[in-house]
């Protein structure tokens, strides 16, 4: 299924829950209602506000369908917009002093008396009575503040309810809505036949704005567009030359919008990609929703400040990490669950799609269990499952998202949900940031370890899987410099204590790139880190490190190597973690967070 197709199944599913506004609606932030008399004056200005967060913020709410304004003549929205055409007055962004606006007013003006001319509804005529009397000069003594006119205003009459007691907006009175359906029926173009339907219908020459993709811009970018020559064909303009009917494409932008919206349960933002996920609902509304859920706790598991908060989250999602049968912990969900997964990334006024995938919820589940068993490594550095965006912080330069490289989230999400290799930027990038000197957590080491488990298991050529905790007979020479490396640094610290640059600070980078270069010099400054210990209180700790540096130099048949290959340089830093992080060397204060390798005097 094509992904317009499928969002314009999504906007079935949420139309029948009541979830997203009919066609020729869209749901927007508005912050005031502007009340009329029947003459068109101003009673009040009420606040339509939430209060559901620490904050007042506009409330989202179902009005004429909004538009992208491109270029510099203005286009009004019907019964709403903000306050420059509203009001004809806006707030300057530098001075922050009120200036007129008197051609988005004027557009606003020109919009309703033409869409409303000879109405006999009581409300719309009010309207029209409040534009032949506004001018500026009765913005302050009609309680409007400069706060907000960079906010969307929407009207209603004084006194008008619903059935229900609820305030009734001028846009929801009968009288409004047939006017606007047949504005919507006359601005549609010629007829054809739906690339998503299959039917007969009025074809959209400009497809809805999105909104809510990080980055992109703040009125909404277009998925589908066409705005030069070189991407038309056969004299066809704009939206004709890839046909798609108003109701479909009114019908997934809804769904996308719907998706992306602030507090959206449907949505991740990843690096520079923001992720949106749905199910099919014709296995039961009830297990579509518990997919969803999952799907979310998969991928970014809920924090757990509380130890056992932490591990029955663990619990409950280790069976699908162990690629065991979904059901084993949501007995609910049907495994044959069709599930969508869309990830976009803005491109100045567009948005590009990064992936799509469409599988059974079984089997992206069982890709998710395999992602973190390639990442599985002891001691772990975590108490629940690894969030995509904790990894990737791992690659960026003083651990900001915000420095995440472009398109590697989407590169990484690609790989986890389709099975493939991890792209070769992912283990480079780790590399560089421990070269750099970032601390060789046992983050960065999963990493390592899954990228090069996975090129091993998919590539042509097959290699032993790297071990998840220390393994004293490997003999890959990499990994057992990386724990060379690490018993030298552990004897310099017990000798002689924190120093301003230990030999991981200055050496680590060379070490793990060029050994053959670095490795002689080190073990002979580490003769004097051994006879500090055996002459001063811990003799003991000193031949243990001896006994350590002697077996790790046995296995290494053919020396120090001159260099390493990036995927060495992985191993290098695996070996380097399991080495200081593991057995006896975990008694030390750094754990994941200890520094010390020590040994205990029994």
């Amino acid at each position: 299924m094509t992904v317009l197709a499928a969002l314009n199944g999504y906007y079935d599913r949420l139309a029948d829950r009541g979830e997203v506004p009919p066609f020729g609606y869209s749901t927007e932030r508005i912050a005031h209602i502007i009340v009329l008399s029947p003459e068109g004056e101003t009673v009040e200005i009420l606040p339509w506000q939430s209060l559901s967060g620490k904050k007042a913020e506009p409330r989202p709410t179902a009005v004429p369908q909004s538009f992208k304004r491109p270029g510099t003549t203005p286009r009004s929205f019907f019964l709403w917009d903000n306050g420059k055409f509203v009001l004809g007055l806006g707030v300057d962004k530098v001075t922050r002093q009120r200036v007129a606006h008197p051609a988005n007013h004027a557009a606003f003006q020109e919009l309703h008396r033409r869409l409303l001319a000879g109405t006999e509804d009581a409300g719309l005529a009010a309207l029209l009575r409040f534009l032949d009397g506004w001018s500026a000069d009765r913005f302050d003594a009609c309680g409007f503040t400069d706060a907000m006119l960079d906010q969307n205003f929407m009207f209603m009459l004084d006194g008008d309810r619903n059935d229900r007691g609820e305030p009734r907006f001028l846009h929801d009175r009968p009288a409004a809505r047939r006017i606007w359906e047949r504005a919507v029926a006359e601005g549609a173009g010629g007829e054809g036949i739906c690339l998503v339907t299959g039917t007969r219908q009025p074809i959209a020459r400009l497809h809805p704005a999105i909104k809510g993709v990080m980055d992109a811009q703040s009125s909404g970018a277009s998925i589908v567009s066409f705005n030069n020559d070189a991407f038309t064909s056969y004299g066809k303009e704009q939206g004709l030359n890839a046909p798609v009917s108003e109701a479909a494409a009114f019908g997934y932008g809804a769904a996308l919008n719907a998706l992306l919206a602030r507090g959206s349960g449907n949505r991740l933002v990843i690096g520079d990609a923001t992720t949106v996920f749905w199910a099919d609902a014709s296995g039961g509304e009830e297990s579509a929703q518990r997919a969803e859920v999952l799907f979310h706790d998969l991928l970014s598991p809920p924090p757990a400040e509380d130890a056992d908060e932490a591990q029955a989250i663990r619990n409950a999602l280790l069976p699908v990490s162990q690629g065991r049968p979904v059901r084993e912990i949501a007995p609910e969900l049907d495994e044959r669950t069709r599930f969508y997964v869309l990830g976009l990334s803005p491109n100045i006024a567009r948005l590009s799609v990064r992936f799509w995938l469409e599988d059974s919820f079984a089997a992206i589940a069982e890709r998710v269990g395999r992602h973190w068993e390639d990442l599985r490594i002891d001691p772990a550095p975590w108490r629940t499952a690894p969030a995509v965006w904790m990894l990737l912080r791992e690659t960026a330069p003083l651990g900001k998202t915000e420095n995440i490289a472009p398109q590697l989230a989407g590169e990484v999400m690609r790989a986890i949900l389709t099975g493939g290799r991890y792209p070769r930027s992912l283990l480079a990038a780790v590399i560089t940031r421990m070269r750099a000197g970032d601390p060789v957590n046992g983050v960065k080491a999963a990493i390592c370890r899954a990228c090069l488990n996975r090129d091993s298991r998919l590539g042509t050529k097959k290699t032993e899987e790297i071990p998840v905790s220390l393994n004293r007979d490997e003999a890959n020479p990499a990994y057992r410099l990386g724990r060379l490396f690490a018993v030298l640094e552990g004897a310099q610290r017990a000798a002689l204590g924190d120093v301003n640059a230990s030999i991981r600070d200055r050496y680590f980078g060379a070490a793990s790139a060029t050994p053959a270069s670095v490795f002689p010099m080190l073990l002979r400054n580490s003769n004097h880190h051994l006879a500090v210990l055996r002459k001063g209180d811990k003799p003991r700790l000193g031949g243990w490190f001896e006994g350590e540096i002697g077996q790790i130099l046995g296995g290494l048949d053919s020396g120090f190597p001159r260099s390493l290959r990036i995927e060495d340089q992985g191993r290098f830093a695996i070996g380097y973690y399991h080495q200081r992080y593991s057995g006896k060397a975990a008694a030390s204060t750094d754990r994941p967070g200890a520094t010390e390798q020590t040994v205990s005097e029994d």
